[in-house]
């Protein structure tokens, strides 16, 4: 009879478990409707912003093609502002600005700028370059040190070498961008810090081309401080 009783027990508690479990269903319908659609609708937001970022990468690198070629060619005005069938960078950076190629043309962009002397617009999209590449990372904020000291800032521009420095930490950047520094400040008459800048060439990078002839500026500025 035991078994009877709790087999009984048993089952009458799992209908209650299960009415209730309607009962909460019943009651909270709509709610739990609504919040499937939610997820069903963000679920497909993001795989319609993957399909649609993935093909506009495609485009852009197909884009990007013609306007490197000018570029490697020093035709900066058709790199910047294409031929009339192809992109220039100008228009890659504002139409793909999502993208790998669209970020990228921001640095071309303002390289392109800068020898055309166009210093604050090109200031302007070499900002806007934020991909953490190795090589063209530094190369960029070395530019934005150039565009500074054109623009008559040199302790912005200063900043900016030296940072381009640390961040290419390489014996053909690195020396380049603390030899750039060291000559402003010789030239505004800080001899003492235009020596360290000059005594880490020589000491970091001693077989760089700045590192090779580094010794004239260490022995010039040193009669200055004496």
């Amino acid at each position: 009879m035991s078994k009877k009783k709790e087999t009984s027990t048993g089952i009458e508690n799992v209908e209650q478990t299960l009415t209730k479990t309607e009962q909460f269903l019943e009651e909270n319908y709509k709610p739990l409707l609504y919040g499937v659609i939610a997820i069903v609708a963000v679920v497909g937001i993001f795989w319609l912003l993957r399909v649609y970022t993935t093909k506009q990468s495609k485009e852009a690198q197909s884009q990007m093609f013609m306007a490197e070629q000018y570029f490697a060619q020093d035709s900066l005005r058709l790199a910047l502002y294409g031929d009339g069938n192809n992109l220039g960078f100008i228009d890659l950076a504002d139409q793909y600005k999502r993208t790998k190629s669209g970020k990228l043309a921001n640095f071309y962009a303002g390289a392109c700028l800068m020898h055309l002397g166009e210093f604050e617009e090109a200031s302007d999209y070499l900002k806007k370059y934020t991909l953490s590449d190795e090589i063209l990372a530094p190369q960029a904020k070395g530019l934005l040190g150039d565009a500074s000291v054109e623009l008559g800032d040199n302790t912005d521009g200063i900043r900016l070498y030296l940072e381009a420095a640390d961040m290419a930490d390489n014996s053909f950047h690195s020396p380049i961008y603390l030899m750039k520094a060291g000559m402003i400040y010789e030239s505004e008459g800080k001899f003492e810090d235009a020596l360290k800048l000059y005594e880490k060439i020589q000491e970091k990078y001693p077989e760089s081309n700045e590192g090779r002839s580094i010794d004239k500026n260490i022995a010039r500025v040193k009669l200055n401080i004496d």
